[in-house]
């Protein structure tokens, strides 16, 4: 969700008065790391970013409806951004994901896009290492090791 900055309040508060919030302080945390975790009425875990990045800006331009049955449109991230978003938070099961989505997308991921959305906001934070890490886990889906 396009969250500018001064507007997190109001955007938060609308959330949590739609869903229920997954953790006690729910509105701190959120406020904090510009993630509001909800749960839906169906007991589904929810995390709904605050964003604020030019490349969150482009990664919801490049969001798609997907239908799930029974007829319902679920607006979801390109696959590529997903990778990105994915390597970003570098997390154990982050990886895993990334390699499900390497596996199913391999022959029509555009890697230039990739490369040129994830670098920055390594470099950003400080942790360019980590496109290294992609780019052996990519070697290593293509080769099917």
């Amino acid at each position: 969700m396009l969250c500018p900055f001064g507007s997190e309040p109001a955007a938060v508060d609308s959330l949590l008065g739609a869903f229920a919030p997954r953790i006690p302080d729910a509105c701190e945390s959120a406020l904090r790391q510009r993630v509001v975790l909800l749960w839906s009425r169906e007991g589904v875990g929810i995390a709904v970013a605050l964003g604020v990045l030019p490349f969150e800006e482009r990664c919801v331009s490049r969001a798609s409806d997907w239908t799930v049955p029974p007829g319902i449109a679920l607006r979801t991230c390109c696959a590529e951004d997903l990778v990105v978003l994915k390597a970003f938070a570098g997390r154990p099961q982050d990886w895993i994901d990334i390699e499900s989505v390497l596996v199913c997308q391999r022959r029509t991921l555009d890697w230039r896009m990739i490369h040129e959305e994830l670098e920055p906001l390594l470099e950003l934070r400080g942790t360019p290492e980590q496109l290294g890490a992609l780019l052996k886990l990519r070697n290593k889906v293509e080769r099917g090791t």
